[in-house]
């Protein structure tokens, strides 16, 4: 299995910003996949997270009401919609896929229940 983010970038205060996963070696339908956010000095923080099958979606405190994770199917794809960007928001962004047993409709929380991850991508806002 393989992850590839994409769609960081640079954004003022209050912009948005679309994050991708491409997925390969399986189907995102099938797994739950979620999305982390490590900022300098801090530990990865869980953001979001979407289900398999049912696409059923959480999201941290932190960031609800903001963002919206959401799912390709024909792109393999999962991404992370980020409105109203705040101060508060830069980091590396990761997606993640957990290792066994995946248990369908259940999205961990916990990112050592995640076994491949992809390389990030840095977002970074101004204010």
């Amino acid at each position: 299995a393989q992850l590839v983010e994409s769609g960081g970038g640079l954004v003022q205060a209050g912009g948005s910003l679309r994050l991708a996963c491409v997925a390969s070696g399986f189907t995102v339908e099938k797994y739950p996949i979620g999305w982390f956010r490590q900022a300098p000095g801090k530990e990865r923080e869980g953001l979001s997270c979407i289900s398999s099958f049912d696409g059923a979606t959480d999201y941290a405190d932190s960031v609800k009401g903001r963002f919206t994770v959401s799912r390709g199917n024909a792109q393999n794809t999962v991404y992370l919609q980020m409105d109203s960007l705040e101060p508060e928001d830069p980091g590396v962004y990761f997606c993640a896929l957990p290792g066994p047993p995946i248990r369908i409709g259940v999205c961990p929380k916990m990112a050592s229940a995640y076994q491949y991850w992809g390389q990030g991508t840095q977002v970074t806002v101004s204010s």
